[in-house]
């Protein structure tokens, strides 16, 4: 470990999907700790993710980068960030992406201190571990190793008192969020839980508890896709929160069932139990970053043949037997029985 010196501010480049910027979130928490309450945090996102922060007040600024290839000649928004840094010169700088493409960007960037692609270069003498757990091996030279392992991704979002102006939230409920960004690819979508599984876990816990149905805009009309009994109990939210208010609605809730995608990693951060169903995703590298704080519980047929993400054996399946085998009636089961659930 090698502490710096006189760290007051920090950019930190991760602009991938929704999920992998919450849990990459821990270095807030870290840098914080480590070098002071006064340290100035930017980040560099991509523009739809990065509304993360709008309620964070530990993070100064959000720079959008919508597009990750071109050159930063070619780049607008990258020159708009070179050209703060020339004005604004950051103490330290963070890249916990892993693609060539942010080289030249963070290259380029007046920073003294640089950590991450192509700067440093993490050993592969590791373990399988989580993603979460990768990406702070990125900045774990310059954290002492008891803040590091305390550190975890705190979110902040719409307030309260505000969501409720915007959204009939009821008193209590159970969240579930059945889609996932996979969802309008032009092939199985491998994450996702059969439409009728789905039909019946939310009818049958509407019985007893009201549920709130998440998703983003763009994904309404897969509601068409269920059978839903009518019910009042049922309270569908698809296309009607920003990123912030999923954040709000996902922490009042009694807990959260979905599969493998951002809903999951928010659930974990803001230590609302959670139910994911995971089929092809590894459950040690894939899985929310789990904490002393919350309760992850994940839900799989553990079949021959899974985890199989992204292989041929994915590819060649045709009735993503992995995730049609997780028995929807055993879940109601299972969630009824639990403790788990906030009161």
């Amino acid at each position: 470990m090698k502490l710096l010196e006189n760290i007051k501010s920090v950019l930190i480049v991760r602009c991938g999907a929704l999920g992998d910027l919450v849990y990459s979130a821990s270095v807030m928490d870290a840098l914080i700790k480590q070098y002071g309450p006064q340290l100035q945090i930017d980040w560099v996102c991509t523009p739809g993710p990065g509304t993360l922060f709008t309620y964070d007040k530990r993070v100064r600024n959000v720079f959008a980068l919508k597009h990750r290839k071109p050159p930063t000649w070619l780049s607008p928004q990258k020159r708009k960030i070179i050209a703060y840094s020339k004005k604004h010169p950051y103490d330290l700088l963070i890249n916990l992406e892993t693609g060539e493409q942010f080289d030249a960007l963070c290259k380029k960037v007046v920073s003294r201190y640089k950590l991450g692609t192509p700067f440093t270069t993490l050993s592969n003498d590791h373990p399988k571990e989580n993603r979460a757990v990768t990406r702070k091996r990125v900045y774990a030279d310059v954290i002492s190793p008891y803040i590091l392992e305390e550190s975890v991704p705190r979110l902040f979002g719409t307030p309260l008192e505000m969501l409720k102006k915007k959204l009939a939230l009821p008193e209590s409920y159970i969240a579930v969020a059945p889609t996932n960004s996979h969802i309008k690819k032009q092939r199985i979508n491998y994450r996702a839980w059969p439409n009728t599984h789905w039909s019946r876990l939310i009818n049958a816990l509407a019985t007893e508890y009201n549920v709130v149905i998440l998703g983003a805009k763009g994904e309404e009309e897969i509601l068409n896709e269920f059978e839903l009994a009518p019910s009042s109990n049922i309270i569908n939210f698809i296309g009607k929160n920003s990123i912030t208010d999923l954040v709000a609605v996902i922490e009042q809730a009694q807990c959260l069932v979905t599969t493998d995608t951002a809903p999951a990693h928010i659930a974990a951060a803001v230590n609302t139990p959670l139910y994911i169903l995971m089929g092809p995703n590894d459950p040690v590298t894939d899985s929310p970053y789990q904490t002393k704080e919350n309760e992850v519980n994940i839900l799989r047929t553990g079949i021959d043949c899974s985890p199989c993400y992204n292989t041929p054996t994915m590819f060649a399946c045709k009735d993503n037997v992995c995730m049609r085998e997780i028995d929807p009636d055993e879940l109601v089961s299972t969630i009824k029985k639990s403790n788990l659930l906030k009161a």
